[in-house]
């Protein structure tokens, strides 16, 4: 019999959130001087260093101090297409769309600016530290082949799909619902279950999809055992009120979907800002997630994301950068962005380190139906983690070194920690993003 693999030995201070903070005490835990095992690309054991060597003494030691390893984070809401019109201030949704968003989704049609896009968009989510996300991928096939390679070539865990629509977009992004199912299909085929990627059905919303595209939507879903579905939900008033107008049967946004079987447990929703009662209260009861996007909402002008509702509720909420309509790529800074915006809503929720790292890590793995596979340090679980370590001289530094508890610094890293704070990133153990 062979001897079992010796592991490595990560000693830095770290966090992570096995639990849930919003319903549970004590979630947030905390390790100074921290001993992370890795073992076969699993977490082995995580705790106090000095236990964790000593009970591992074959283990090859990395010393990491002066930096911390936080969980890789999730991204619930990205739209890979729009990586070039990032900075478009001063518009509302529908006038983003059709005047930033639709045209450069269009050149995706363009299979080297395609690829080239691909390439870049997936580079840029390893270095802010994402290794986990849920991506709108595009209208063409050959672009959304091109993120798949991408995410695989690179190794992050992306879950995506082509992009639906076949009404009221510009007409280049129109597929019929049967081109949308045949292609979708062959897609699945080639992707969904391949090492880390997952299929994802997708119509842009039901603004742009017409009763027998989501019935296509509906149909691929009972098809194909493990898709994710995902799609936008009461983002804005105009598109809310054009949904309103395209489905009068419909007795709100939320029942379009839930008449194709689009909601329940691997459905993630993008924005959910206008919410009724009873909508919130259907979420919770079918366990549809919600991918709270707080700087695309700011930015775009879209409104408050009523986080106390939801939460109250039961509804699952993570974070999503959305990146085109919002302001990069960063997890971290939505987070940070979450909580301020909660500090000044008539009915905000006073948020905590522990929330943030959950609502970045473990609360995006259980919306993805991943929670068994990632988002914390608990043994079994992917070695996904990012090393964050302070620039010489930063005020983030000059704040972690006069920090007077673990949280304290915590906090900082939410407050401060941009880009380049980044120093690797690894899934299942493996480097997928190195400083240098």
């Amino acid at each position: 019999m062979s001897a079992p693999p010796r592991g490595e030995l990560l000693r830095a201070p770290l966090f992570h959130t096995p639990r849930n903070p919003f319903v549970e005490q004590r979630a947030l835990e905390c390790h100074w001087d921290g001993g992370l095992l890795i073992r076969e690309g699993r977490v082995a054991e995580c705790g106090d260093y000095q236990k964790v060597a000593a009970a591992h003494p074959e283990a090859i030691a990395t010393d990491l101090r002066g930096g911390f390893l936080l969980p890789g984070l999730i991204d619930t809401h990205v739209h890979f297409p729009q990586l070039r019109v990032l900075g478009s201030l001063g518009r509302s949704l529908l006038d983003w769309l059709e005047h930033r968003a639709l045209p450069e989704e269009a050149r995706m049609a363009d299979e080297p600016y395609a690829l080239e896009t691909a390439r870049q968009f997936v580079d840029t989510l390893a270095a802010h530290g994402t290794t986990t996300a849920l991506v709108f991928g595009a209208h063409f096939v050959p672009a959304t082949t091109a993120l798949f390679e991408a995410a695989d070539a690179a190794g992050l865990r992306i879950v995506s799909g082509l992009v639906l629509a076949d009404r009221l977009l510009r007409p280049d992004l129109h597929q019929t619902p049967e081109a949308a199912y045949r292609a979708s299909t062959e897609l699945i085929r080639c992707f969904h279950g391949r090492r880390r990627l997952l299929y994802a059905v997708t119509p842009r919303f039901a603004l742009s999809a017409s009763e027998a595209l989501l019935e296509v939507c509906g149909t691929l879903m009972r098809e194909h055992a493990g898709l994710r579905f995902q799609t936008h939900l009461n983002e804005n008033p105009a598109e809310i009120a054009e949904v309103a107008r395209l489905f009068p049967w419909a007795a709100d946004y939320l029942a379009v979907y839930e008449r194709f079987g689009l909601t329940g447990p691997r459905a993630v929703m993008a924005h959910n800002v206008h919410a009724t009662v009873s909508e919130i209260a259907r979420l919770a009861a079918s366990s549809t997630a919600i991918a709270h996007c707080p700087c695309s909402n700011a930015a775009l002008g879209s409104g408050i994301f009523p986080l106390r509702r939801h939460i109250e509720a039961g509804v699952r909420c993570a974070l999503g950068t959305d990146v085109g309509g919002g302001i990069g790529f960063g997890v971290l800074k939505e987070a940070l962005q979450a909580y301020l915006i909660q500090r000044i809503a008539h009915d905000g929720m006073l948020l905590d380190a522990g929330h943030l790292l959950y609502l970045a890590t473990r609360a995006g793995a259980e919306a993805l139906g991943l929670a068994d596979q990632t988002g914390d340090f608990q043994p079994g679980k992917a070695a996904d983690f990012v090393y964050l370590r302070p620039p010489v001289d930063s005020p983030l530094a000059a704040v972690v070194e006069h920090a007077e508890d673990p949280e304290s610094v915590l906090a900082a890293l939410f407050t401060l920690a941009g880009q380049e704070t980044v120093h690797q990133v690894r899934v299942e153990g493996s480097v997928v993003y190195d400083c240098g």
